[in-house]
């Protein structure tokens, strides 16, 4: 709908989900609900000759009716920006606001991790896509806060500080190969915590559009942390990131993920190295029916502290069907198996949603 020379688009999501082990517990011990989620979503977007800007703000509210105390509204508000100040020339910058609560992975596990999430970021573009050389350098700012009581989860509180350059070179019309440098800097806020450390990592890779139905992008390297208490924790490891995506048809796409990375320390945990990869199929058998099936992989192993390593295998699928142009009904199944060192992160999960779609 056009608002006041703005483009207004509403969407409402309408789900009821069965989760049967929603704090992912070990078998003996899991707690079982259905879900209700209520979750409105308004965009406000607007675009000029030479800039474009969006505002969104969604709102999450999710009942669960055999545990009432894990009831909670998610809201989020993000705002975007690009301004092409010449052919040549690009600027980018968000802002974010996160108010969210979890059940899963908490640290206290009978209650709800309750936390903000506080962003702001920006990037500039120098250089033609279809050119020679291209330059994207970016930096962002975030800050964690918890808002759990009796001091739970204080020392993940923390301000996070990306600092990030890319530098593309065009091999042929459709690569391109690129050389990135980032640097991270972690400050948690607790004092004389062991966790606060700076994580850089260099990368080569490249991007390319080899054909209409195939594109991607691989990055490989090095990554470092170093722990700002001393030098006995600190650890480098390869990393590298992978996003390809094929379409046998036009109505068919085959997308692979895969990423290897440092991810920050939870419980007694310096850092953990992950490593994850995800196969999923999005498939349209007409005009009104779509199908998705996916599969994951993740192995995470927990650096200091408790020896722990944990295997994480899930499968999935879903059908929407658009039963008008303003109203879509979908219903998925997802099956999550944890196998951890330790039987107390060691659990199943299975989730069950049948849902309603509306929009303009």
């Amino acid at each position: 709908m056009d608002v006041f020379g703005f483009k207004f688009t509403p969407v409402l999501n309408l789900s009821d989900t069965y989760d049967d082990n929603f704090r992912t517990l070990p078998k003996s011990t899991a707690q079982g609900s259905w879900i209700t989620s209520v979750d409105p979503k308004f965009t406000l977007e607007a675009d000029t000759a030479s800039a474009g800007y969006q505002l969104e703000y969604e709102a999450n509210q999710q009942t669960y009716w055999d545990q009432r105390d894990a009831d909670h509204t998610d809201q989020r508000l993000d705002f975007n920006s690009v301004l092409e100040l010449n052919a040549r020339n690009r600027l980018k910058y968000n802002l974010g606001y996160l108010k969210a609560e979890q059940t899963v992975d908490s640290t206290e596990r009978t209650q709800n991790d309750k936390y903000t999430v506080k962003q702001a970021g920006a990037s500039y573009i120098y250089g033609l896509d279809n050119g020679l050389n291209q330059i994207d350098v970016g930096a962002n700012y975030q800050e964690l806060r918890f808002q759990n009581s009796d001091g739970i989860n204080d020392e993940q509180e923390r301000n996070t500080t990306l600092l990030r350059g890319t530098f593309y070179h065009a091999l042929s019309e459709k690569t391109r190969a690129l050389v990135e440098v980032r640097h991270t800097k972690y400050d948690y806020l607790t004092s004389d915590n062991p966790r606060s450390n700076t994580d850089s990592a260099a990368l080569i890779g490249a991007k390319w559009n080899a054909t209409a139905n195939t594109s991607g992008l691989f990055k490989i390297g090095e990554e470092k942390k170093d722990f700002d208490q001393g030098s006995s924790n600190d650890d480098k490891a390869v990393t590298w990131e992978l996003g390809a995506s094929w379409k046998p048809r036009s109505y068919s796409t085959v997308t692979l993920k895969s990423r290897k990375s440092f991810d920050e320390g939870d419980d007694s945990a310096y850092s953990v190295h992950l490593t994850s990869t995800s196969l999923d199929w999005d498939h349209e058998w007409s005009a009104r029916i779509k199908t998705n099936l996916n599969v994951l992989h993740e192995d995470r192993d927990y650096e200091g502290g408790e020896a722990r390593k944990d295997k994480l295998n899930g499968f999935g699928g879903g059908v929407t069907w658009q039963v008008r142009r303003w109203v879509a009904a979908n219903v998925s199944y997802k099956h999550y198996n944890d196998d951890s060192t330790s039987s107390e992160y060691t659990y199943q999960r299975n989730i069950y949603l049948l849902g309603l779609t509306f929009s303009l």
